[in-house]
Parts: structure tokens; C-alpha cells; sequence
């Protein structure tokens, strides 16, 4: 199904290769880096120690790798575990797919999304991987947010090798110019595109553009008419590319210079 869907799409613009700079932590609009455009990359990693490996592993859950062996799994749950226990692990409330009940006792550092009387505070380095995160609303079943539901979702920045990813979590909501500000500049952006259970098509389009990440990996979706769906209104702006493996390696020096989506294998 996915190599239909790569027939009905626009083939991928060419990458920019930005020069080596200090490290930065995911500032918005702060980058002295120079462009230059290459064709399409995902190398080796032993070619080349800044890469990021990222992996899709179903629904809302990634795994990403540093280049040092640091290991995050991103909504981890008891429905979608990894095969490897991670360094680190995040969760989110809105439904048992996206948080464990029983997680695995090795993890380092284990992350709700959702704050005990506080909204979730977390600001972790580990090695190469530094992490944080920025609250949002869950609303009810009937499509309202009340109190019980105020920053009960955390969208996590994790910057690793000096590549910042976005986990848009169970997002329902548009985001506020603070929401933006605290995310800052961000180069990969995972988003759940069912255009239901978060946010519709539109609005997810609206949110990603705002964003502006040159990257954006679907997730959260059900099926490949969801898929479709979201990748097909996408694709009127963006570059789309199809992989056959659900395992990429990216870095800054990788990234699209047109707004890219990728889609990954597997839900």
C-alpha cells in the first residue's frame, strides 16, 4: 500500500546541507548555519556521528538513538513496546496507548506527559539527549476542555546531536504564540494526523505550518485511508517521500530544503 501511495505523490525536493556551528538548543529563528543543496540522504551512521537513527515503531511510538547510545521511546506504552529497554521514556494520558500501567523497570528515566497538581515540568540531559516539554490541553469526550483536562498533554523537544525533534503527543488544540515560543526552532516534527481523535486535517496542517519544521513524520493515524487523507493535503505544499523501511538516520545536514513529509511504515 505504501508504494501506491508513493505513485500518487510528488517526488522529494532536493536537501540542504548546513555547515557545522556550535551546538545549539533548539532556538526558534537563531542559526548562523550556511546552505548548500545535495540530493536526497539517509547515510550510515558510521559514516557519519551525527546522525540520529529514528525508528517508528506504531501509533504514537518512536525510538530515537543518539549518536552516543541514548535510547528514547516516545509515548511508550504496554499496547507498542520497544524491543530494547530505553534510556528514556515518554508518556501521554490520553488514552492507554499512550501511557504503560506496568513500565519496564530498567528505564532510566521514565516522563508522563501530565503533571500530579503541577503541569509537568522536565528539562534532562542525558549524554547527548537533552530533553523538555511543553503542555497542552486534553479535552473531553464532548469536545470541551475543562480544568481537569488543562496541561494534561506534553509535546517534548528532544534535541539530540543538535537536531531538534518535536512529539506532538495527543495534541487537540491549536497552539498559542507561547506554545510556539516555548517549542522554539524545531527541524522534525512527529504529528498524529487521524483527523479525529486530536486535531482535524486542517488544523494540523495550520499547526505544522506555524511550526515550520522541514520535516514532518505522520503518526497517530489508522489505517492508510487516514493516511492518505492527511498526506494527500499535505502534499499540496509540502515535498512527500515514501520509505520502505520503518528506520531512517537524519541530521541537520539531511534536512529538506522544501518542507518534506516522510512517512514511515507501519500503525
Amino acid at each position: 500500500m505504501l508504494r501506491v501511495l508513493a505513485l500518487l505523490l510528488a517526488a522529494v525536493a532536493g536537501l540542504s546541507v548546513p555547515a557545522s556551528a556550535e551546538p545549539e538548543r533548539c532556538p526558534r529563528l537563531v542559526s548562523t548555519l550556511e546552505t548548500v543543496v545535495s540530493p536526497v540522504v539517509f547515510a550510515d551512521a558510521a559514516a557519519d556521528p551525527r546522525l540520529v537513527t529514528l525508528t517508528f515503531l506504531g501509533h504514537a511510538s518512536f525510538e530515537i538513538e543518539s549518536p552516543r547510545g541514548v535510547t528514547i521511546v516516545t509515548d511508550y506504552s504496554d499496547a507498542t513496546r520497544p524491543e530494547r529497554t530505553p534510556t528514556i521514556a515518554t508518556m501521554n494520558i490520553a488514552h492507554i496507548t499512550h501511557y504503560s500501567l506496568s513500565p519496564d523497570p530498567g528505564i532510566a528515566h521514565l516522563l508522563p506527559g501530565w503533571g500530579d497538581g503541577a503541569p509537568a515540568a522536565y528539562d534532562l540531559t542525558v549524554d547527548d539527549v537533552w530533553v523538555r516539554n511543553v503542555t497542552t490541553d486534553l479535552r473531553s469526550w464532548g469536545d470541551e476542555i475543562t480544568a481537569s483536562g488543562v496541561n494534561r498533554n506534553s509535546m517534548f523537544v528532544f534535541e539530540v546531536a543538535g537536531l531538534c525533534i518535536a512529539h506532538l503527543g495527543h495534541l487537540h488544540h491549536r497552539l498559542t504564540r507561547d506554545h510556539l515560543t516555548a517549542l522554539g526552532r524545531i527541524d522534525v516534527v512527529l504529528a498524529p494526523v487521524d483527523g479525529s481523535y486530536t486535531l482535524s486535517v486542517d488544523s494540523m496542517i495550520e499547526v505544522l505550518g506555524e511550526i515550520g519544521a522541514p520535516l514532518v513524520i505522520p503518526m497517530h493515524y489508522f489505517g492508510m485511508a487516514s493516511l492518505e487523507r492527511f498526506v494527500s493535503r499535505l502534499g499540496q505544499q509540502y515535498a512527500v517521500q515514501v520509505s520502505d523501511t520503518p528506520t531512517i538516520r537524519v541530521s541537520r545536514e539531511t534536512l529538506p530544503a522544501k518542507p518534506s513529509v516522510l512517512v514511515l511504515p507501519g500503525f
